[in-house]
């Protein structure tokens, strides 16, 4: 009898063990959007960038891990109608000032932490890397299984200074008046991933 309970507690282990196994979903670029916003004294500016590629782990309706990549090269703005106005701001974007796209043509996410809050609601903490620099930053995030697939949904508030993106930042020139532009910028991201 005694060997037929530890039998069967065996089991029931190794049937939590597997159940508990989080399932890679690949994330889908197509399906997956990230947009930007960037404040500034006078007003802001709106885009959109593209994720490349990513993963999340999913288990037993709770987020585990994962990560994507962003590619750089795709930034796009999407409130200057005037299209050499746009193409100046995005040019100046993609240089040195801000993101030097030339020597960093990606930036990524990597997930060290989850916390569940409540159900599909978690905060998660991870290393943001942008121009070769990583820091660790944490947001409130939505993640659901949705047909199949698993859907996350999160605003991410980043202080560009902290990858030395220091241009027209109030915090290290004085003098700037109506040309400053805010250290924070907020990205408004929705992944589409589906299990591999």
């Amino acid at each position: 009898m005694k060997k037929v309970i530890i039998a069967a507690l065996s089991v029931l282990m190794l049937s939590a063990f597997i159940t508990n196994a989080p399932v890679k979903y690949s994330v889908d670029a197509a399906s997956s959007t990230l947009t930007w916003k960037a404040s500034k004294v006078t007003g802001s500016h709106t885009g959109n960038v593209s994720v490349s590629e990513g993963n999340l782990d999913y288990a037993d309706g709770e987020l585990k891990g994962g990560e994507f990549t962003i590619d750089m090269t795709s930034i796009t703005c999407t409130d200057i109608e005037d299209a050499e106005t746009n193409g100046k701001l995005i040019g100046h974007l993609k240089s040195a000032d801000f993101f030097s796209v030339a020597d960093n043509a990606t930036s990524t996410f990597k997930i060290t932490k989850v916390e569940k809050i409540k159900k599909n609601e978690f905060k998660v903490t991870g290393n943001l890397t942008i121009k070769g620099i990583t820091n660790s930053l944490s947001f409130p995030a939505t993640v659901k299984e949705k047909n199949g697939n698993v859907e996350a949904a999160a605003t991410i508030k980043v202080d560009r200074t902290k990858y030395d993106i220091k241009y027209g930042s109030g915090s290290f020139f004085d003098g700037l008046g109506d040309k400053m532009i805010y250290d924070e910028f907020e990205l408004d991201l929705k992944l589409v991933a589906k299990s591999s």
